[in-house]
């Protein structure tokens, strides 16, 4: 026993003596990189770091060359004895510019974006860490690349090259969030996810339809969030980051707490964040008129009252709260198989539809209460890879998952005793199963196929406020009813030569829609709905790269969007004196795209790319004048309104360019700049053209960047041209209560502008501060088509910690 004993002792004393660990930071920031290889030739050993950026290299003791690389950064290679000169402490530089970063959304597969022909833009975390967003839609405009509208402060409806809404695509972790009820108008979803627990982010532009299937006209957002790492030794991994952020606008209080445990073939991620938003406060300097919250509605012992707001640069009601919960599981048996398992759960509480509380009626606001209620998702779902060569694969993703959405609306008239209640729910269900084989050395082919299912439940209630009692009511939507959907798709990549790829697939999806009408408040001339569509789409693309700081793409693909239980049996109000009812004939509506993209490095000082596209629109489903039993008009809520229904009855279409430009200066300075611009149209009821409701105006942002050693600062601006009152959508028209107002008494989007100013100091390893103010100089400005008037001056502070 003793010799047992001696032997452990002496092994130990040998390991520590002879081990030698590395430790690599980032020049910067000072943080530990993981995953960097480090490696030699003859013999060739290979080894990478762990999330502490440390590897063990006692085996590469006496080397003359070692290779040291990761992605984003300048690789270097040192002698062994040269890095025992720096005490095994290395620091590597990020990469200024580069045309190989690696993305998945492409293919559901990774790739080099090299080989990706359409325009992908990644967010990173640490754009996000410097950003501080609040939600994930405040995420996806700091990209200075998505347009981000919004109803309400709990909103985010993001518009994509003239699209939006049902015409874009959002996936997490693989799994499309979209559902039956995804409307034509602005939505609100994405807040639902949480930007303190995504570890990436990707926004694909132009149809996606070739992977992605139904909705993914515009372009697809695809969110990865926090990975389970494996512990790569005995000791079990255990590291975690915990947030506190405040910001004075609407006075936000965010934490936010993540920890990860990692053995050998087990991990697990929980993830936590809690947001507290009070009303928003506008800027002070800008447009009064349909800006300023002069009044609101006030219930004082069952009485309505317009009551005068006391500052009327604060938005009453816009405040909520928000909770987001995430776990994860990761289970790797061996260096083949691969099983995650994720749950995700966000819960908001009450919000004011926020826009909705603006309208007048007679000199007096017409509701007395517009809210939702709270907007929860819940998702579960577990993936499945298995990656080793076979006849039919080299790679094997299957993805299941679950998820239930619950939305309700409620609304009451200034004045009126009832409160409509409506309720709605959807339980998606989805299976996608994604093979990637390399056939030969520069042929590659991803297949798969995908099913879904979505049921949805929809109930309407009534209640008397003065005395409590609630009957039924009618229903947003027919329920029970159902959308299932499925496709199988192929997409071959070659590499004729080194420098070019070319990409060609197909899919073929098949939608099904099935439903019953309640006819006991409305008479519809119909009890059912039974809709089976199809579609077939492709792509055909080119990534060419005349020399290594050249990269020249072009993509020809199309998409498409099914029509959905919003699309046929929605009844709602869409403006005062209009009311939609259900259209049991819908079909799908195609879009053709076509864009060409070149991006060029000039040494390592300057970086431009540009990209033009042009998309057209056929069979759009639109809302158009419609009859019901023979009636262009019918009492709804109280008032004649005029029938409307989603329609296969215009064509439209998109064009535009997305710019940018990087450019290197000295003394550690950068300036990065993005423009996009977009024009579209559609064909209007009388044949005509207008103006289409989703296409943005200009927009963009420029910023100055320092970073030097643990600092960084970014003092940058955002900017919108205007829209005149004859370039706005006609829906757009009519909602002059949240418009400002031209010389001609016509509503109008203004122009606008903010200064702005950010910094992060890394203080230690572990503590990172971060402050900044937003709107410098307090203008009072209101997005595009959006409720809500923009936040004023806002100080943010926040305190991020990791271990």
């Amino acid at each position: 026993m003793k010799r047992i004993l001696l032997y452990v002792f002496l092994q130990v004393i040998i390991c520590h003596v002879f081990a030698q660990e590395l430790l690599i930071k980032d020049r910067i920031t000072h943080q530990p990189l993981e995953m960097v290889a480090v490696y030699r030739h003859h013999p060739t050993v290979a080894v990478v770091t762990n999330f502490k950026g440390r590897v063990d290299i006692s085996a590469f003791q006496g080397a003359d060359t070692i290779f040291i690389q990761l992605l984003g950064y300048e690789p270097v290679r040192y002698s062994y004895d040269q890095m025992k000169g720096m005490q095994f402490r290395l620091y590597l530089d990020p990469v200024d510019f580069s045309l190989d970063e690696v993305v998945i959304s492409a293919a559901r597969w990774e790739q080099s974006k090299r080989d990706v022909p359409q325009k992908i833009t990644l967010i990173k975390p640490a754009e996000v860490a410097l950003q501080n967003p609040q939600t994930a839609a405040d995420m996806l405009q700091a990209s200075g690349e998505v347009f981000v509208q919004k109803s309400q402060l709990g909103g985010g409806s993001p518009m994509i090259r003239g699209f939006a809404t049902n015409r874009l695509l959002i996936v997490v972790d693989g799994v499309r969030m979209n559902t039956a009820i995804f409307r034509s108008g602005n939505l609100q979803n994405v807040i639902s996810l949480d930007p303190n627990s995504t570890e990436k982010t990707e926004v694909s532009y132009g149809p996606g339809s070739l992977i992605y299937g139904s909705d993914a006209i515009g372009g697809v957002m695809s969110f990865y969030t926090l990975t389970p790492s494996l512990s790569d030794g005995d000791k079990p991994l255990v590291k975690g980051n915990a947030l506190a952020r405040w910001s004075s606008a609407d006075m936000e209080k965010t934490g936010h707490l993540d920890l990860t445990i990692g053995l050998k073939k087990w991990a697990f991620v929980t993830s936590g964040t809690f947001t507290d938003y009070d009303d928003m406060m506008m800027g002070r300097h800008g447009p009064e008129q349909n800006y300023l919250r002069k009044y609101y509605a006030k219930t004082t012992d069952g009485t309505d009252t317009q009551v005068p707001n006391p500052d009327s640069l604060v938005q009453v009601p816009s405040g909520y709260h928000q909770v987001n919960v995430m776990q994860k599981i990761r289970f790797q048996p061996n260096e083949h198989w691969n099983f995650n398992y994720g749950f995700h759960f966000s819960t908001t509480s009450d919000y004011s539809r926020y826009d909705r509380l603006l309208r007048e009626k007679k000199g007096q606001l017409r509701s007395a209460e517009w809210y939702y209620g709270p907007q929860k998702w819940m998702m579960n779902t577990l993936s499945v890879t298995h990656r080793q060569p076979t006849r039919m694969y080299d790679m094997l993703n299957m993805t299941l998952a679950w998820q239930n959405f619950e939305e309700s609306r409620h609304d009451r008239d200034f004045g009126d005793t009832e409160l409509r209640h409506r309720i709605e729910k959807v339980n998606a269900f989805s299976l996608n199963l994604d093979l990637e084989k390399e056939v030969g050395e520069r042929q590659g082919l991803y297949y798969g196929v995908e099913a879904l299912v979505n049921t949805v439940e929809s109930t309407g209630e009534d209640e008397d406020v003065s005395t409590g009692i609630r009957v039924p009511g009618p229903a947003r939507y027919p329920s029970p009813s159902d959308w299932e959907s499925f496709a199988g798709y192929v997409n071959y990549r070659i590499k004729p030569v080194t420098q070019l790829t070319l990409q060609a697939g197909l899919r073929y999806n098949q939608v099904m829609l099935s439903g019953d009408f309640d006819t006991t408040f409305y008479p519809f001339p119909f009890t059912d709905f039974d809709i089976s569509t199809g579609a077939l789409t492709g792509s055909l693309g080119m990534a060419w790269l005349p020399g290594e700081t050249w990269q020249v793409n072009m993509n020809l693909c199309t998409g498409f969007r099914a029509p959905n239980i919003d699309d046929v049996g929605k009844v709602f109000d869409s403006e005062p004196g209009s009311v939609v009812v259900p259209n049991p004939n819908l079909v799908a509506e195609y879009a053709w795209n076509g864009e060409l993209s070149l991006t060029k490095i000039f040494g390592q000082f300057l970086k431009i790319d540009l990209t033009g596209y042009y998309t057209y629109l056929d069979n759009a489903i639109v809302r158009r004048d419609y009859t019901l039993n023979g009636m262009d008009s019918i009492m709804y809520d109280g008032e004649m309104s005029q029938v409307q229904a989603m329609q296969n009855a215009a064509y439209a279409y998109v064009y535009g360019i997305q710019a940018g430009v990087e450019l290197n200066l000295p003394a550690d300075l950068k300036i990065l700049s993005k423009f996009n611009y977009q024009k579209g149209e559609e064909e209007l009821d009388d044949g005509s053209m207008g103006p289409l409701r989703h296409a943005a105006p200009w927009f963009g942002s420029t910023h100055v960047l320092w970073k030097h050693e643990r600092f960084t600062a970014d003092l940058f601006g955002i900017y919108n041209g205007e829209i005149p009152y004859e370039e706005l959508a006609p829906e757009e028209q009519g909602k002059d209560y949240m418009y400002a107002v031209d010389a001609d008494g016509n509503p109008y989007c203004p122009s606008w502008y903010t200064l702005n100013i950010k910094a992060m100091y890394q203080v230690t390893n572990f503590l990172m501060v971060s402050a900044g103010i937003e709107n410098l100089t307090d203008q009072r400005y209101r997005p595009y088509s959006s409720g809500i008037v923009a936040a004023g001056r806002n100080f943010i502070v926040s305190l991020k910690g990791n271990f």
